[in-house]
């Protein structure tokens, strides 16, 4: 109710946690001069952002990962937070982008993982993103839960046919999201109300086993939407429902994520003979389905590109270009941060 209701204002309630009281203390102020914000309050110690923030109910909470002198502190009081909180949604202030740290914020819920040494105009972008339901990550960031994805068992809380106990509108909701929509986008392509998406993702969620748009991100990768219809009725063997098999459906679907993944894959010979070639051709595929990504990616083709010889490069690029030409429909375009990972 609280969300609907400061969204009919056009403000956001944020709650503001940091490792000291004053750095606390000036966050708040900072985003309290953007007229969209409401800042409903701000604690550095953990039972204080609990009680605090549990009785003011924020929309957004900004949370420094670490707290108390303990460098993951935040992030379970995130996890507390959330599990007072369902429709909580948060943001890790990070110092650095380190893998574990990165991966662990997600894992605890976190919708946005934001740099300190980005602007306060840049919080602010953050925060709305997060607000409105997408995801707060860079590429580098979306890449680490990727990897972590792709390394951990395939999720299976409900048994290797749990998509099987969605409803036909539910599973829509799942094949749009996987096609990088928003809420608001999923809404008027169902021709319903965004706090009618939400719940059916809660549905989903409960069904599922799963906590964010990441783990289900996982899941429906590893039961591609697009062939729902045919597991329903006719699952997958073990052998076909690997990590390789589905992440190439997936990038070949044009989700960019997929096709960063299944990249690295093929540099590292990860669950696949190595094959810079392929490598390098996909990584071609994920730069043209999105201009927000193309400086990191760039800059993985240049480090691939010193493996290889020209012929190989020109190889790579023929194939790239063969199968741009096969595509039906153009890859989906995603925003500056990724559009997975987000509980709701």
């Amino acid at each position: 109710m609280l969300a609907k209701d400061t969204s009919a204002l056009g403000t956001i309630r944020v709650f503001l946690a940091d490792s000291s009281r004053i750095h606390a203390h000036l966050l708040a102020d900072a985003l309290a001069r953007n007229p969209g914000f409401t800042v409903v309050g701000s604690a550095c110690v953990a039972h204080e952002i609990l009680n605090s923030a549990s009785a003011k109910s924020p929309d957004v909470l900004v949370i420094s990962c670490r707290l108390e002198e303990e460098p993951l502190k935040g992030l379970d009081v995130l996890r507390k937070m959330r599990a007072l909180q369902p429709l909580l949604r948060g943001v890790v202030l990070i110092d650095s982008s380190k893998q574990e740290t990165v991966i662990e914020a997600f894992r605890a819920g976190a919708q946005g993982v934001f740099s300190r040494h980005e602007s306060v105009e840049t919080l602010c972008k953050c925060v709305r993103q997060v607000y409105e339901g997408q995801v707060w990550a860079n590429s580098e960031q979306v890449s680490f839960a990727l990897a972590a994805l792709a390394a951990a068992p395939a999720v299976r809380a409900v048994g290797a046919n749990g998509l099987s106990l969605l409803s036909k509108r539910e599973l829509e909701v799942v094949r749009s999201l996987a096609e990088g929509l928003t809420n608001r986008e999923i809404a008027e392509r169902l021709g319903l109300s965004q706090h009618t998406i939400k719940n059916y993702l809660f549905r989903v969620f409960d069904k599922l086993g799963v906590s964010s748009r990441m783990e289900l991100l996982y899941l429906t990768l590893t039961q591609p939407v697009n062939a729902v219809a045919e597991e329903l009725s006719s699952p997958r063997s073990a052998n076909e429902d690997t990590n390789l098999a589905s992440c190439r459906r997936a990038a070949e679907q044009g989700i960019p994520e997929a096709q960063i993944a299944l990249a690295k894959m093929y540099s590292m010979g990860k669950e696949v003979g190595r094959d810079p070639i392929s490598a390098y051709m996909w990584y071609l595929m994920s730069e043209n389905a999105t201009e927000q990504l193309k400086s990191k990616i760039s800059s993985a083709k240049r480090m691939l590109a010193e493996s290889l010889t020209t012929e190989e490069i020109l190889e790579a690029q023929r194939r790239a270009s063969e199968r741009l030409k096969k595509d039906a429909k153009p890859p989906l375009p995603i925003s500056p941060v990724a559009s997975i990972a987000s509980p709701i």
